[in-house]
């Protein structure tokens, strides 16, 4: 899969801060803490998992703008969750989408 001119910038050591990660009631239940240190590998490399084109590209706009960055995964049982950092990269959280 080719990528974009802002993965690239990502990968190229331009790569964005966490911040603070957190992670929710529900999230914590649901998840392994393989699942969620593979999320926020994943997320930190800017591969966002599995989003549909308009969210791909909204989060390469908020990598070279500063915006709120999304990424969506599946637990290795099947669970789908969200990690989501903020747009001043202070915060990172991992959560289910009912949880939103």
């Amino acid at each position: 899969m080719k990528q974009t001119k802002a993965q690239d910038a990502c990968s190229n050591a331009r790569s964005f801060s966490l911040g603070s990660i957190v992670i929710t009631c529900g999230a914590h239940v649901a998840l392994t803490d393989e699942d969620v240190r593979t999320a926020l590998s994943r997320h930190a490399r800017c591969d966002w998992g599995h989003l549909e084109a308009e969210d791909i590209r909204s989060n390469d706009h908020a990598l070279e703008s500063g915006g709120r960055l999304f990424s969506a995964y599946h637990s290795e049982q099947g669970t789908k969750f969200w990690v989501i950092t903020e747009w001043d990269r202070s915060l990172t959280t991992i959560l289910l989408p009912e949880e939103y």
